[in-house]
């Protein structure tokens, strides 16, 4: 069996933190391993000062890492599910995925204060049109504007300055890294959807390479793949990057699965939110037929306005 390989990720404590907790979980089933972490710098962690939809979508937090799996200077790939594109380059697989995280997002405010209790004008910080529209459509009254750079750098820019009386962030990142203090409320999820597999840590792998496929299904989490191969299908269907304004999540109870998926015009004021239920079997035609519900009910004029479908 191979005795060394090399993990690729970002830089940022997140990434960091999400490479090291892999190779845990590897060294706990193969304890002889010798497992390396290479630092990737990537074209979204160089451009900071753009909103990820003008400068490529989700796909500038993977191409380099993905260049240098391809070009074998490393033998997997570690991502955050929500950063991966559901296209991914030829000869590449997503081999594994781990237990996921909390899926929700959470609010961290200067006064320590929920969305409702907020101000009307307050401005609330996020990078992510999904984020925004919801946003838009359940706190009318609340200012949204752009932010972007990782966990730390965005708690800093709201401590330090005056640009913003909230930010939005996930969850599990803040979770990972030790913050859960900073957080001032989880929005539940009928109020606002996750992005397709936010909270889930992805391990990108060479199809070819069958010795590390083998080793990677040993760490693998079905419930979670499961819910990572119906979301993403849905997010497929409907255009499959950050442009576009859509939530998604799934839960799974035994051999049944349930989906829920929203898209929302970027000012929030249309939101189309559907539910659908079938087996787990059916994890990837139940998130094409979700979209598919979505278009038809007014989804296919948002994404006609988004020049998308």
């Amino acid at each position: 069996m191979k005795q060394s390989f090399r993990i690729g990720t970002r830089g940022s404590k997140l990434a960091l933190w999400q490479a090291n907790h892999i190779k845990s979980l590897l060294l706990d089933k193969f304890s002889d391993l010798e497992i390396e972490i290479e630092v990737i710098k990537t074209t979204g962690d160089t451009l900071l000062n753009s909103p990820l939809s003008e400068i490529g979508g989700k796909g500038v937090f993977v191409k380099e890492i993905e260049d240098a799996l391809l070009s074998k200077k490393i033998d997997i790939a570690v991502h955050s599910m929500k950063d991966v594109p559901t296209v991914l380059p030829k000869g590449l697989e997503i081999g594994a995925v781990v237990l996921r995280h909390d899926p929700r997002d959470a609010v961290v405010s200067k006064e320590g204060l929920s969305l409702k209790e907020l101000p009307a004008g307050s401005k609330v910080g996020t990078g992510s049109l999904r984020r925004a529209s919801q946003l838009h459509h359940h706190y009318p009254g609340l200012s949204i504007v752009s932010i972007r750079g990782n966990v730390d750098t965005r708690i800093r820019k709201l401590k330090e300055g005056d640009e913003y009386d909230a930010i939005v962030l996930a969850v599990a990142g803040l979770e990972r890294m030790g913050l859960n203090e900073e957080i001032d409320e989880i929005i539940e999820l009928d109020i606002m959807l996750p992005a397709p597999g936010q909270g889930i840590i992805a391990i990108e792998s060479r199809l070819d390479d069958k010795e590390i496929t083998t080793i990677l299904r040993e760490i693998n989490h079905v419930d979670t793949e499961t819910q990572a191969i119906s979301e993403r299908a849905f997010l497929y269907r409907l255009g499959g990057d950050c442009n576009v304004p859509v939530g998604c999540h799934a839960t799974i109870d035994g051999d049944m699965l349930n989906l829920a998926g929203i898209i929302s015009s970027p000012d929030g004021k249309v939101v189309i939110k559907k539910v659908i239920v079938g087996t787990r079997g059916e994890a990837e035609q139940l998130g094409e037929k979700l979209a598919d519900m979505i278009i038809e009910d007014g989804g296919a004029k948002i994404l006609e306005e988004l020049s998308l479908l």
